[in-house]
C-alpha cells in the first residue's frame, strides 16, 4: 500500500505505517528543520514544502493519505479560533484528498478539535464518498509514559477501483466493519501510564546552552505522533486490504 504523508513533521506517520507494511512515496512538510530530519531518514522520497501548492492529482496511485493537520486552531493552549485561524489547513488536506482519491484517509488532531470541527471534517469526507469513524486514543494505549489523548479519524472510500459502491467501512460488510472498528476500542481505553521500557523523555536538555537545534528538536517532538500507535491503525487497514484484494495486493 502506497502512502502520501501530509504535515509529515519528523516522520511519525510514515514510520508507523512502514512498520505496518506500507510504503511512503511522498511527504509534505513546511518546517525546515523537520525537512532535514525527513531527508536524512527518507533520502529518496520527494518532500513538498507547502501543502497549498501540492497538486494531489499527481498522487492518484496512493492507497492512503495521512496527516496530523495543524492543531493550533483547536488547542486549549491557544485561542481556539478554529477555521477562523489562518493556520487551519484542513481545507487544504481535504482538497488534496479530493484530487488524489485515496482508498483510505487517516487524520489526527488534539482532543480540543472534537467539539470544534470533528463533525465538519467527517461531513466533508462523507460528502466525498467516504465512510468515517473517529476514535480518541491516548499515547499510553501503546505503553508510552504519558496520556496524550488525540482524536484519530479513519475513513474508507465507498467506491472500489471501478467506481462501484461497496458496503461497510472496511469493505467487508457491516458485521466485519464493526469487528474491525472494535479492534481499536481497547486502545481508546488506554490506562494511565505504567512503567515500561520507554524513556521518561528523549535526551534533549532544556536548559543547557550549546546544543544545536535544541528548540527545534523539542518543538518537533512535541508536535509528533506516536508511531507505535499509527502502526496499530495501519496494521488493521493493511490486514483488511489483504483480505479484500488477496495476497497479490502485498
Amino acid at each position: 500500500m502506497k502512502v502520501l504523508d501530509l504535515f509529515s513533521g519528523i516522520g511519525g506517520f510514515s514510520l508507523g505505517l512502514e512498520w505496518a507494511g506500507m510504503e511512503t512515496i511522498a511527504m509534505c512538510e513546511k518546517d525546515a528543520f523537520c525537512r532535514q530530519i525527513l531527508a536524512k531518514h527518507w533520502p529518496d522520497i520527494p518532500i513538498h514544502e507547502d501543502i497549498r501548492s501540492l497538486d494531489g492529482s499527481q498522487y492518484k496511485s496512493v492507497d492512503v493519505i495521512c496527516g496530523g493537520f495543524p492543531c493550533q486552531p483547536y488547542s486549549q493552549a491557544g485561542k481556539q479560533l478554529g477555521n477562523k485561524d489562518d493556520r487551519d489547513l484542513w481545507s487544504e488536506m481535504f482538497r488534496v484528498i479530493q484530487e488524489a482519491c485515496p482508498t483510505w484517509v487517516i487524520g489526527e488532531n488534539v482532543s480540543g478539535f472534537i467539539g470544534m470541527a470533528l463533525d465538519d471534517v467527517c461531513a466533508d469526507l462523507e460528502d466525498e464518498g467516504y465512510q468515517v469513524q473517529s476514535f480518541v486514543i491516548p499515547a499510553c494505549a501503546v505503553e508510552a509514559r504519558h496520556r496524550r489523548d488525540r482524536c484519530w479519524i479513519v475513513a474508507h472510500t465507498m467506491a472500489d477501483t471501478t467506481g462501484e459502491r461497496v458496503q461497510g467501512l472496511w469493505t467487508g460488510g457491516e458485521q466485519e466493519s464493526y469487528a474491525h472498528a472494535q479492534s481499536l476500542v481497547p486502545l481508546c481505553e488506554g490506562q494511565e501510564p505504567t512503567p515500561t521500557n520507554w524513556q521518561v523523555e528523549p535526551c534533549v536538555d532544556r536548559v543547557v546552552d550549546g546544543i544545536p537545534n535544541r528548540v527545534d528538536r523539542i518543538k518537533s517532538l512535541g508536535n509528533a505522533v506516536v508511531p507505535q500507535l499509527v502502526q496499530r491503525i495501519g496494521e488493521i487497514i493493511y490486514a483488511n486490504h489483504i483480505n479484500h484484494y488477496g495476497e497479490e495486493a502485498r
